[in-house]
């Protein structure tokens, strides 16, 4: 059975310092200005009983990433592990997926195609952490295939309650926010 990688983001953790932006720009060479993940910070509430949380976003890698459905070459697709990649070379840059993608997580690089987080599947696939969950400090990140009761992300789920964004819009994402 091929793994489901998923991320957990511990919401009470992340203290939004961007070593997991800067992890990932450099492991990954993206061109100035462009970026696969990024901090988020929401506030709510009324003062003075405000709450913030601060999240390490990126793609969701959904289960059903409308990313894919728009896709008129087939370079936006689901891989091995659920994870969903773009292959630059079918890629025509047209943007469709972009407009498509709820969680705006993709951007049109330089070269002329449609760029996005990729899990560092590089990486994982020579057993290391995807660079942003290596680099983070607080270990607010957690990594790992969701079917195995074990892996990281799996412990993670299990010891809080977890959530995802925008769950209206049916994606079924794979990158769960925990308190």
């Amino acid at each position: 059975m091929s793994p489901r990688y998923s991320m957990a983001v511990d919401t009470r953790r992340c203290v939004g310092c961007n070593a997991c932006v800067i992890a990932c720009k450099e492991e990954n060479a993206l061109p100035p200005g462009a970026f696969r993940d990024w901090i988020a910070t929401e506030t709510k509430g009324v003062f003075p009983h405000l709450q913030q949380e601060i999240r390490s976003e990126r793609c969701n890698h959904c289960a059903r990433p409308p990313c894919v459905r728009v896709c008129p070459t087939g370079a936006s697709h689901v891989n091995a592990g659920g994870t969903v990649l773009v292959s630059p070379r079918k890629c025509t840059g047209c943007s469709a997926c972009i407009t498509a993608c709820p969680y705006d997580a993709r951007f049109i690089n330089p070269k002329g195609y449609a760029d996005k987080c990729t899990f560092c599947l590089h990486r994982v696939k020579q057993g290391q952490e995807p660079a942003c969950v290596a680099s983070c400090p607080t270990r607010a990140l957690a990594f790992g295939d969701l079917g195995d009761p074990q892996s990281p992300v799996a412990r993670a789920l299990r010891a809080r309650t977890p959530k995802v964004l925008k769950a209206e819009t049916g994606t079924e994402p794979h990158v769960f926010f925990t308190r």
